[in-house]
């Protein structure tokens, strides 16, 4: 035993006492100072980068989307790093990464080497590699809106509190939900047709097959009550459509917009008396192939079909033949089983079906704006101890 009481570096680089006499019995109490000299040796570094870590808390931010509709901003940036609390440490990725679903399944080397002393993550879901790699994780917050890439059995089984960004493309979701029906029950469809033609016929309009409706004449089912699913209800009700939710719990009320909501084993009595029909809902185990081909039988002749949740909802080819036939009068489709939609799809080729490239959500100048609201008032949230706005049941998948 050394002659005085001291501390000594031990081969991994940390400090322990020696040399420690107490006659007495009585605790004793150490005042240590490191000083850091302008060349620190290995073992001074691992010091070093240890007590910064008991100083810091770390958020990592991986939102540098390669898509610059997504991709965090320079605004966005130094909101987020001015907003950092006291002992926190905010750590921006740089390297590009993937916005699509529920994000890139293969995190970069610079988000490895960050995560594994963070306590919070926020990025486009998280990549199970990160999430084995990240020891110290409390929380991820998911800048989609969908997780069902997330919820891998490490993620489903651990404590860490999962968020989403259910809502923040609720406004831009719903009015290219109208505008899609709009296109369609007013014949827009075929005046585009007439227009690369040159061809000026009132016919198809005015005949006595004209499609034409008006959306205060329709009733609509939107399956999915949530954020995005509300804020259709409201612009539909707007225009006179009697509007019907499908929500896993009925018993939590009906949100603005709806004039009743049902659960989800209602869905077939109520699908004979929609004129529209909108899939708003995420991919779970429990709503994938919801919308097969005996559930479009069973959908009132000359109906809309809407889809802006997930491809999977929905079985394209049966959906594609009850277009073709005439029995539907149409669809708008924003999401598909496999993206891009494959060329040879019988989709394309339906002229009362609308197509988009999985584009409804984007609003340019809006996301981060939006996106900062919540994750900002989250994090005082989490820091309080309070209850986490759009948590998601891991187990029910939303």
């Amino acid at each position: 035993m050394h002659d005085e009481p001291g501390w000594k570096l031990t081969d991994d680089g940390t400090a322990a006492p020696v040399g420690i006499r107490s006659p007495s019995g009585r605790s004793v109490v150490f005042k240590v100072q490191f000083v850091l000299v302008a060349r620190p040796s290995p073992a001074a570094t691992t010091i070093s980068q240890y007590l910064s870590r008991m100083r810091s808390r770390i958020l990592v931010l991986d939102g540098n989307a390669a898509s610059r509709t997504w991709a965090l901003t320079p605004d966005a940036e130094r909101t987020v790093l001015d907003a950092a609390p006291r002992g926190w440490t905010v750590r921006v990725m740089r390297t590009a990464t993937s916005s699509d679903g529920d994000g890139s399944q293969r995190p970069s080397d610079e988000v490895l080497e960050a995560v594994r002393d963070a306590e919070v993550y926020v990025g486009f879901g998280i990549a199970r590699m990160a999430f084995e790699e990240a020891r110290h994780l409390r929380w991820v917050h998911s800048l989609a809106a969908g997780v069902r890439g997330t919820l891998f059995p490490a993620m489903v089984g651990s404590d860490v509190a999962l968020t989403n960004s259910a809502g923040i493309h609720a406004i831009p979701m719903a009015e290219t939900v109208v505008g899609g029906v709009l296109a369609l029950l007013r014949g827009l469809n075929l005046a585009i047709d007439l227009q690369r033609e040159a061809r000026w016929d009132k016919q198809p309009f005015v005949g006595q097959g004209s499609p034409l409706r008006e959306l205060g004449d329709c009733r609509a089912l939107i399956i999915g009550a949530g954020g995005i699913g509300t804020e259709i209800a409201c612009r539909m009700q707007a225009f006179g459509t009697v509007c019907v939710g499908v929500r896993r719990r009925p018993e939590l009320g009906t949100p603005a917009g709806f004039h009743r909501v049902i659960g989800p084993d209602a869905i077939d009595a109520e699908l004979p008396e929609a004129d529209i029909v909108v899939l708003a809902a995420p991919s779970t185990g429990e709503t994938e192939g919801l919308l097969d081909g005996a559930r479009l039988a069973r959908v009132r002749q000359g109906a809309l079909i809407v889809n802006v949740g997930r491809g999977a909802l929905v079985d394209e080819a049966a959906l594609a033949a009850a277009v073709a036939s005439g029995r539907l009068r149409g669809a708008v489709l924003d999401v598909f089983q496999h993206e891009p939609l494959p060329p040879d799809s019988p989709l394309w080729g339906l002229r009362q079906v609308l197509i988009l490239p999985h584009v409804s959500p984007v609003s340019p100048g809006k996301f981060w704006e939006r996106q900062l609201e919540l994750l900002l008032d989250n994090w005082r949230r989490y820091l309080a101890g309070e209850p986490l706005r759009n948590l998601v049941d891991k187990h029910a998948g939303y």
